[in-house]
């Protein structure tokens, strides 16, 4: 039986859930499953993490949000401090602790701050007990199983693979996660904001009655990209200039609208059977990848759910969410209306308040109630692991990613065995030198003609 043909029930219970790293009551379900009231129990959205010992966490890829990262760990709650970090390019790790220092006032030493391809590892030996995952993506499953390997907790930005063979690595180091009772929270912010979990427990009670459809965007101008320097080797530039190659990033689609397409996943309580999509490049001026993609995904009960992203400057842009259902429809996040349009709850940002346990809950970035949630499931001894859920969100971009550039219908059963691999032979180990010489064989995927 494949994942798809759970009932939503189990769905709910192993998995849409245990995003919320909450347990679910019998209650919940019944009220769920009627369309009668009852609240799902999600985590309360606290202020800061509870105090406690000293945490360290370990940084491995010192780029852009990766040192965001790091500062919204520090910022989560008291205590709480970088004990080493990694890189392979010494510029990116001097400029992230010069950000860290003059944000947060830590200063991590010279002898924890490691450079090269096995830096990850010398991070996980220098005594953290979290490890903060944000290189390219690419290299995410062999950090991850390094990390459960030696039984660190773990954050690690999304997507969490290029390839269905990275995936399932994943799904497969979750499962030894769970086993040794280990935390690890994934950069899908939106499952921590508190707009998107109010719509969620409304519409979950049956607010617009069983969902029939999804659309879901992440439409915006020109991504960044590296102009290539003379004295750069292909290794060099491909890693510096990541987000434009397929191989390291596994395209925009994975890389950055897996946001949305994870939203989707959580709100229907299933993932898709299969897609149909197509894309183009008109203007991307470095790498691999499409510039744009329009994906046609269907889930059990033949419900379609649209999906589009696109990266061109000079165009419409929109980056959200949006269900429909029997009794009416909603962005996810900020409104429920009824099928002729009128609103019947609207999102309203709370006043901050005390939670009830002499802990203040004011709203915070979701980009800090993702560390919140870790420390205070590592402090509180009630561990929640999301990695699986958020792995077979980016399995549904690759599954779309791969229709488009093929031009065929692709199922989830196929991506689910499936012996893709990108990058260089013989995987992310094989990667050791930013002197390689020997460029990784690219080329524009043609539909129609491309495997």
């Amino acid at each position: 039986m494949t994942q798809n043909k759970q009932t939503r029930r189990e769905f709910l219970t192993k998995s849409a859930l245990g995003v919320a790293g909450m347990a679910v009551t019998a209650n919940w379900l019944s009220s769920c499953s009627t369309g009668n009231q009852g609240e799902l129990n999600l985590p309360p959205l606290l202020g800061k993490a509870p105090d406690g010992e000293l945490l360290k966490a370990g940084l491995v890829g010192c780029g852009g949000r990766g040192t965001g990262a790091a500062i919204n760990f520090i910022n989560a709650g008291p205590n709480l401090e970088i004990g080493a970090m990694a890189d392979v390019f010494e510029d990116r790790m001097a400029e992230s602790r010069k950000k860290i220092k003059k944000q947060t006032g830590q200063e991590v030493s010279d002898d924890k701050c490691f450079i090269g391809f096995d830096a990850y590892q010398k991070v996980i030996d220098s005594g953290v007990d979290i490890v903060i995952l944000a290189t390219p993506p690419y290299f995410r499953p062999l950090h991850f199983s390094a990390c459960v390997d030696a039984h660190k907790h773990v954050f690690m930005e999304k997507p969490l693979a290029v390839d269905p063979v990275g995936v399932r690595s994943i799904i497969s180091t979750a499962k030894r996660a769970d086993e040794l009772d280990l935390t690890v929270i994934t950069g899908t912010q939106r499952h921590h904001q508190e707009s998107y979990i109010e719509a969620y427990k409304r519409i979950m009670r049956g607010e617009i009655g069983d969902i029939v459809g999804a659309n879901c965007y992440w439409n915006q101008g020109q991504l960044w990209y590296k102009e290539r320097k003379p004295e750069w080797s292909d290794m060099e530039f491909m890693i510096r200039d990541w987000v434009n190659w397929s191989w390291l990033s596994g395209d925009h689609i994975t890389e950055q609208h897996v946001h949305n397409i994870d939203v989707i996943n959580w709100f229907m309580g299933k993932f898709p059977e299969r897609a149909v999509g197509f894309g183009s490049r008109h203007r991307r001026v470095t790498g691999d990848q499409y510039d744009n993609f329009s994906v046609d995904f269907i889930y059990e009960g033949d419900i379609h759910v649209h999906s589009m992203c696109r990266q061109i400057d000079g165009c419409k842009n929109n980056v959200s969410e949006f269900v429909r259902g029997t009794k009416g429809y909603s962005d996810c996040a900020s409104y429920i209306k009824k099928p002729d349009g009128k609103k019947v709850w609207s999102y309203e940002k709370p006043e901050d308040k005390e939670d009830g346990n002499g802990e203040e809950n004011e709203v915070n970035s979701p980009y800090v109630q993702e560390h919140i949630h870790l420390v205070t499931a590592i402090r509180r001894n009630n561990p929640v692991n999301v990695a699986e859920f958020t792995a077979k969100s980016v399995m549904c971009a690759i599954m779309g990613r791969i229709s488009a550039y093929t031009g065929k219908e692709v199922t989830w059963d196929e991506m689910m065995k499936s012996s893709l691999q990108l990058g260089p032979e013989g995987g992310p180990k094989s990667v050791t030198s930013l002197g390689s010489s020997k460029m990784i064989k690219s080329k524009v995927p043609v539909p129609g003609s491309s495997e």
